[in-house]
């Protein structure tokens, strides 16, 4: 029986190496790569073709969401599991729209992740048991998050923008024009109803994309 070759994306390095212990110890799985930001992950896909890809999304520049729309571009067929300190429904809910097959959180237990990687590797979907409740629990409120509204490109940007990096920097990280950049942003502040880009930040903050504290 062939082993199941897989990519690591984490932007830390003492993590990922953390990662390839405990799934090297499992038999049947081998670490075929390792990327530490999104356009590093989706060279190491095309470079080490893995059955599955085990996806952080807090990376460097553009974020996790960017990688596996990117990667998923490049073969629809492309099975990758998030693998994630973010345990709010919204990145969950765009993380399975961008094309993720499965959603786990770094709270969850070793033998966690273990199971979902098998079970993304077999063709189906994998989600811990507090996203899963985190996902029903707004079904059944009364209301919807605005990331809704917005696809996971928007969402990204979204997340870049609230997190307090300039048009010129978000549009580097997408490879995409500022013209276009500012496009978006216009697009997605009538979208959700932002007033002002104070707002829009507010509404990011409260939709769980970034928190109170933006990463650097």
């Amino acid at each position: 029986m062939t082993a199941v070759a897989i990519l690591l994306v984490d932007d830390h390095p003492i993590v990922r190496e953390g990662y390839r212990r405990l799934l090297e110890r499992q038999a049947g799985f081998r670490i075929v790569g390792e990327a530490d930001n999104a356009a590093a992950a989706y060279q190491a896909y095309r470079d080490a073709s893995p059955d599955v890809v085990i996806m952080d999304l807090s990376l460097p520049g553009a974020g996790g969401l960017e990688a596996i729309r990117h990667i998923r571009q490049w073969d629809k067929n492309a099975r990758i599991l998030v693998f994630t300190m973010h345990s709010g429904s919204a990145f969950a809910l765009k993380a399975f729209e961008a094309g993720a097959a499965g959603y786990v959180t770094k709270s969850s237990d070793a033998g966690d992740l273990v199971k979902a990687v098998a079970t993304v590797d077999r063709g189906g979907r994998a989600l811990s048991d507090d996203i899963a409740r985190e996902i029903a629990a707004e079904r059944l409120g009364d209301g919807q998050s605005i990331i809704e509204s917005i696809g996971p490109r928007e969402a990204e940007i979204l997340r870049l923008i609230a997190s307090g990096k300039t048009t010129e920097e978000i549009a580097a990280f997408l490879n995409l024009s500022t013209k276009t950049i500012q496009n978006y942003h216009y697009q997605i502040k009538t979208k959700i109803g932002a007033r002002t880009d104070a707002h829009l930040v507010w509404l990011a903050i409260g939709a769980g994309l970034v928190a109170m504290e933006t990463e650097s």
